[in-house]
Formats: C-alpha cells, structure tokens, sequence
C-alpha cells in the first residue's frame, strides 16, 4: 500500500499492560509509513507493555488528550485494553470525535469501549467473540467480519485482521 497522508493526526489508546501487540505494531507500521503522526496515549506515560513481550512508548496521559487535536482515534486490543471499557475520559474522547465525524476505530476487544460509550447503537460492528454479547446489549449489529466499516466507525475482530485494519484506516483518512 503507497498511499500518502499529509498533516494527519492519529491517537492510539494503548493499555499500560497486556495490549495486544500485532494489534499496535502493524497498524503503527502501516500508519506511519503512510505519513501519519501518531500520538500514544495510555492510563501511564513512559514504557508500556504488550502481552507477548513487545514494548511501546505511551506519549501521553489519557486524561491529557484534546480530541480536537486528531482525526482519528484508534483503541488497541488485548486483554489490557479492558481497561478503558468504562473509562470516562475515553469515553469522553469517543463521543467527541464521533460527533466531530472524525474516525473512531477500534480492534478485538477494544469495540466494547466505544459500545460502552455509547455510539454503536445500530451500527455494523465486528470485535473479537468474547465481546460480541456486550456489542449486542448496546445496540450493535455484529457481524463477525474480519473488519467491519459503518460510517466513521471501523472495527476489526483481531490480531489475524490488524494489517486490513489498518490499510482501511488509511483508505478512509486519504478521502
């Protein structure tokens, strides 16, 4: 994929433990070839940790985003990513940017935190198995797909789907 973004801001909301590392790396890769900046932000700044081993570098405090500065945000999956399912700043963030018509993505288990939030009601959505009752309780129509686009809503359903996943971030952010 060639494809070139210009002046583009992209939040990843990372756990601070136990995220799922294909989940950030090749999506991050991808992005960052593509030309995006991107900002991580986590419950904790400094190292985080991947469950299998892959470290990361969280940016910035969750609590400390200004949705206003990105155009999309992306919520990395893997069992840290519990984590935000009822956090009220992410949920803050999601409604922002979703009312601001920006992007908001997540992967495997991370739609439940937008679920939680509020915003899939009645949308198509994918996630990993284990979530899918949650996604239905909140309004969601599961589809089990490897990805799944509704709007400026994209969810993937796991680390299988993270290279997808991204490539289809990037195809919405260049339109």
């Amino acid at each position: 994929m060639s494809v070139r973004i210009k002046n583009e801001k992209v939040l990843m909301v990372v756990a601070h433990q136990d995220f799922r590392d294909e989940e950030y790396q090749e999506p991050r890769e991808i992005l960052e070839n593509a030309g995006v900046e991107l900002t991580v932000a986590s419950s904790k700044t400094g190292i985080i940790y991947g469950s299998y081993g892959l470290t990361a570098q969280a940016d910035i405090l969750l609590n400390e985003v200004n949705s206003k500065s990105y155009g999309c945000v992306i919520f990395v999956g893997g069992m840290g990513s519990s984590e935000y399912f009822d956090n009220p700043k992410a949920h803050l963030i999601i409604g922002e940017m979703f009312a601001q018509k920006k992007l908001v993505c997540a992967i495997c288990i991370a739609p439940n935190t937008l679920a939680q939030a509020g915003i899939l009601k009645g949308k198509r959505v994918t996630a990993y198995p284990s979530v899918k009752n949650d996604l239905i309780k909140q309004g969601a129509i599961y589809s089990g797909k490897d990805v799944e686009v509704d709007g400026n809503i994209i969810t993937a359903n796991g680390p299988q789907s993270a290279k997808r996943f991204a490539e289809t971030i990037i195809e919405k952010l260049a339109k």
